[in-house]
C-alpha cells in the first residue's frame, strides 16, 4: 500500500481534499469517476495492514486535540466482539471554524469512504454520520449520500468481511456547540441530552449504549481513503518540515481574503496570511491571531514564524486545534473580541458543571463590563482570580477554553485592559 508511482507523485501537493474533481457533491459516480473507491477496495484486500498504513502516514485527529489516529483506532480495534460503532463527527459549531461544513457538503464521499474503511479496521458493524443540523443544506447532502453507498454494492461485501450487516445512517447531531465532545455525542445517539460524562470508560472501551466506539472529526476521515489509495509515504510527502499531509485552514478576521485553505501541514502562519490570505485589511498591521478557534492562546507577531503544526504551535504555548485562524489587526479591541468569545462559551455551556456554569458566566459578565467602560480594579482582580480557580472544574474543556484564551490576553494585552478601567 504504500508504494509510490510517478502518477502520484505527480498530483498537486496542496489539494487532496479540496481538489476540483472531488466536488460532486452527492453523486456517488461522480466521486468514483475521481478515483473514489480505490482507498476503501485496498483496505478490502489488506484488512490487517490498514492500522500500519495510518501509523506510518503519521495521520493525527484534526478536529483538534491531535492525537494519533492510528492509537485511537487501535484501542477499538482491541475490544472483542463485533458490536462496536464508527461515529463521523461532524458537529461543527466553533467560531471562525467552517471546514467540516465544506466537506460534508461539498464532498461528503471520501468523508464516507473514510468512516466505512474505518469500520473494517476496527471490526464495527454500525456507522454513524453525525451532522450539525444548522449547516445549511449540509445534512440532505450527507443523507442523500449515505443512500446512494446503502445502494452500491461494496456493501455486501464490507459485510462479508465483518461478518454480518454494516448499517450506515446519517444523523442530525444536538446542534449545540457542547454536543461535539465525544461523551456528549454518545449520550446523544442513546437518545439522551448531549451531557458530557466522566472519563474514563472511553467511548473506546464503552461508547453508544455500551458498545466500543470510535469517533473521528470529519476531515481525519476524509484523509483516510486517500492514503490507502495513495500510501503512508505520499501523504508524508504532503506536509513541510517533517509535518505529514496537509490541513485545512478556516481564516477569518481582518485579512483581505478569508476563506478556507488546504495547505501543506507546517506552512508558516504568515505565508497563510500574506499569501493565501491577501495581507491584512486596509493594510493595518498584524496584531493577533486566536489559532484553532477562540478556545487556544492568543499568538501575536513575535509569532508570524510559526510553521502550523501540532507540535510547532504548541512549542509556541498555543494549540492548532481545529485549524480556524481568527485575526486581529492593530485598532482592533482585544477585550472585546476575548468578551465575545466568552460570552459564546457561557451561552454554550449545558449547565452540568455549576463551576463552568457559573464561571462562564461571571467572566463575561466583568468582561462586559470592563469593554463598556465600566470596569474597576477590582473587576480585573476578580478575572485573574476566576482564571486561577477555574481550570479543570468541568467534565469537559469548555471551560478550560473559556479561561485559556482570557488568561492569554491579559499576559500579552494587559494594558488594554488597564487602559479601560474606569477611572
Amino acid at each position: 500500500m504504500d508504494a509510490l508511482t510517478r502518477d502520484q507523485l505527480a498530483i498537486e501537493p496542496a489539494r487532496v481534499l479540496t481538489a476540483p474533481d472531488l466536488l460532486v457533491g452527492s453523486s456517488l459516480p461522480g466521486w468514483h469517476a475521481a478515483g473514489g473507491g480505490i482507498g476503501l477496495r485496498r483496505a478490502l484486500e489488506d484488512r490487517a495492514g490498514i492500522i500500519g498504513v495510518l501509523e506510518r502516514a503519521g495521520l493525527r485527529g484534526l478536529g483538534g486535540a491531535g492525537f494519533p489516529t492510528h492509537r485511537k483506532w487501535e484501542a477499538v480495534a482491541a475490544q472483542p466482539g463485533p458490536e462496536k460503532v464508527v461515529v463521523c463527527n461532524g458537529n461543527e459549531d466553533e467560531p471562525g471554524t467552517f471546514k467540516d461544513r465544506f466537506l460534508l457538503g461539498r464532498t461528503p464521499h471520501q468523508v464516507i469512504e473514510g468512516a466505512l474503511i474505518a469500520a473494517l479496521a476496527v471490526g464495527a458493524r454500525q456507522v454513524v454520520m453525525y451532522v450539525n443540523p444548522h449547516l445549511g443544506s449540509v445534512l440532505p447532502t450527507v443523507a442523500e449520500a449515505v443512500a446512494a453507498w446503502r445502494a452500491d454494492p461494496v456493501l455486501l461485501e464490507l459485510a462479508a468481511a465483518l461478518g454480518g450487516p454494516v448499517t450506515l445512517e446519517a444523523r442530525a447531531s444536538s446542534g449545540r456547540y457542547i454536543g461535539g465532545e465525544e461523551t456528549a455525542v454518545v449520550a446523544w445517539l442513546e437518545g439522551s441530552f448531549p451531557f458530557p460524562r466522566r472519563k474514563p470508560p472511553f467511548p473506546a472501551e464503552s461508547g453508544v449504549h455500551g458498545k466500543p466506539t470510535l469517533i473521528n472529526n470529519a476531515e481525519t476521515l476524509a484523509h483516510v481513503p486517500h492514503i490507502l489509495r495513495h500510501g503512508a509515504a505520499w501523504f508524508r510527502s504532503r506536509g513541510r518540515g517533517g509535518a505529514p499531509g496537509t490541513k485545512l485552514f478556516s481564516l477569518s478576521g481582518d485579512v483581505q481574503r478569508p476563506g478556507l485553505y488546504e495547505l501543506p501541514m507546517g506552512t508558516p502562519l504568515a505565508e497563510l496570511i500574506e499569501e493565501h490570505g491577501g495581507g491584512m485589511l486596509m493594510g493595518r498591521a498584524f496584531k493577533a491571531v486566536f489559532t484553532g478557534g477562540p478556545s487556544n492562546t492568543l499568538l501575536t507577531a513575535d509569532h508570524l514564524d510559526v510553521p502550523l503544526d501540532f507540535d510547532s504551535v504548541r512549542a509556541r504555548g498555543s494549540r492548532l486545534g481545529t485549524g480556524a485562524m481568527i485575526v486581529v489587526s492593530e485598532g482592533t479591541s482585544i477585550p472585546r473580541r476575548v468578551t465575545e468569545f466568552v460570552e459564546f462559551f457561557a451561552e454554550s455551556s449545558c449547565g452540568q458543571c455549576p463551576p463552568c456554569k457559573t464561571g462562564t458566566y461571571q467572566l463575561a459578565t466583568l468582561l462586559h463590563r470592563i469593554d463598556s467602560g465600566h470596569g474597576t480594579r477590582a473587576d480585573l482582580d476578580s478575572i485573574r482570580q476566576l482564571c486561577g480557580l477555574l481550570p479543570g472544574s468541568g467534565r469537559c474543556g469548555l471551560i478550560d477554553g473559556a479561561v485559556t484564551v482570557v488568561a492569554s490576553s491579559l499576559e500579552r494585552f494587559g494594558a488594554e485592559y488597564e487602559s479601560m478601567l474606569r477611572g
